[in-house]
């Protein structure tokens, strides 16, 4: 949970910090490529402004058009940047050692603009990885009278790499913050989390069978919280279960004894009944409804005992001691299970149970108990079940139609699935076309 926790909150905090840094990354380049772009302005302006001299040179100036020329030629040498004045027409009038090219679609769109009598707009913010020049045209005059326009072409390689660069110590020390809130919501999710962990902890417990778990968590007041309602509710939980085994302990004691003496006294009847068949008759069946009555009982008090069995046992071991006893009930019983196979200690009732409906209920001559993928397979080779009373056989009293004058309770098979559920399985019912197979997939634990 730590981990899908951070998985959660660091996107969103690199998210928080894109969402801040690209703005002023974005800042940082249009603040440097307008400084730069101001500077070139300025040597531009001062070279329109001698050009416009030079181009209408009279007697009063003369040399105008020499000394443009080796303004030109100083500054491209010093600086590297090829400048041009170009008249009207298109012809390059005076230039710089590294003439631009005037081909190319920004100069000539620059050079359109200034024949217009417009200065070009200012260019947008330049980008590390975007390698064009910057390209500076100002007119020589204005409106009308605009005679040509001095050309400058920058690199921008020195401006790229101020602005990589300063982007550069803005990541940095942007890392600075996000690592800390990253550091600091590290020990607070764990924080966070170890009173969930520990609940959880203490909730498994239960489900094996450690009834009387509590927990004492830290944490957040809320978390705090729950954990006192998950100490009230085990407590709750475990009075209702202290309950339920009295009032079973109560009922065997109180029931078994009354329904002992019930039998005896209907036993000792016989000797003093008329030789008549009904009273014969009405001895016998007051006789079975007695001992139906104790076996009604003791089914009931197998299903309030259902716990989940914590002890395992080999499943080949189980089964050969219990085969003698399934032997006995006349049906030929083969096995097929693997040595180191565990299963829960119930399973032995269970497999008792369901041997014995087979034989009893099904009319089977022949069961065979086997382990497969994980699953372990009761199949007879009876009368089965149909589907819909397959759907129906796992529910509490239920017994078939063709069952109704046959002993039982129509319980065994709802304390099988119970059983089997309380270790963590489950039990449902097949058809084996002939017969019935009852599958048991194992739980997990």
């Amino acid at each position: 949970m730590l981990r899908r926790l951070l998985l959660v909150l660091i996107p969103l905090l690199l998210l928080l910090a894109g969402a801040l840094g690209v703005p002023l990354a974005n800042a940082v380049a249009e603040r440097e490529t307008q400084t730069t772009y101001l500077d070139r302005l300025a040597d531009v302006s001062r070279f329109a402004s001698l050009a416009q001299s030079a181009l209408v040179e009279s007697a009063a100036a003369p040399g105008g058009r020499e000394a443009l020329r080796d303004e030109l030629n100083r500054y491209g040498q010093l600086y590297g940047i090829p400048v041009a004045v170009v008249a009207a027409g298109g012809d390059v009038v005076l230039a710089s050692p590294q003439r631009p090219n005037l081909k190319d679609p920004a100069v000539e769109a620059g050079l359109s603009a200034a024949f217009a009598g417009y200065r070009p707009s200012p260019p947008s913010a330049v980008l590390p990885w975007e390698t064009a020049p910057l390209v500076v045209v100002e007119p020589v005059g204005r409106d009308s009278e605009v005679v040509a326009a001095v050309v400058a072409v920058s690199p921008t390689d020195r401006l790229r790499a101020d602005i990589l660069s300063q982007w550069g110590w803005l990541a940095v020390l942007g890392s600075l913050p996000l690592l800390a809130v990253i550091a600091a919501a590290w020990p607070i999710s764990i924080w966070i989390l170890r009173p969930v962990r520990r609940l959880d902890e203490a909730a498994a417990a239960i489900a094996g069978g450690l009834v009387d778990t509590h927990v004492d968590v830290g944490g957040p007041p809320e978390l705090r919280r729950l954990s006192t309602s998950f100490n009230t509710m085990v407590d709750v939980v475990n009075t209702a279960l202290r309950r339920q085994r009295d009032f079973v302990a109560d009922a065997s004691h109180q029931l078994r004894n009354p329904l002992a003496s019930l039998r005896l006294a209907v036993d000792n009847l016989e000797p003093h009944l008329p030789p008549a068949e009904p009273a014969r008759e009405a001895h016998q069946i007051a006789v079975e409804e007695a001992q139906e009555m104790g076996n009604v009982l003791d089914a009931l008090l197998a299903a309030t005992r259902l716990d989940a069995a914590a002890e395992t046992v080999d499943l080949a071991l189980l089964i050969s001691t219990h085969l003698p006893k399934w032997q006995a009930l006349r049906v030929a019983v083969e096995t097929d299970v693997p040595a180191g196979q565990r299963v829960p200690v119930s399973y032995g009732s269970v497999l008792d149970e369901l041997v014995a409906n087979a034989a009893r209920l099904s009319g089977g001559t022949k069961v065979r108990v086997s382990f497969v993928d994980g699953e372990l397979h009761v199949a007879d080779n009876g009368v089965g079940l149909g589907e819909e009373d397959r759907k129906q056989a796992l529910n509490r009293f239920w017994r078939s139609p063709r069952h109704q004058n046959v002993t039982g309770t129509g319980l065994g098979l709802a304390i099988c699935a119970d059983l089997v559920a309380a270790a963590g399985g489950e039990l449902r019912l097949e058809d084996a076309a002939p017969g019935l197979d009852v599958v048991i997939t194992l739980g997990a634990s």
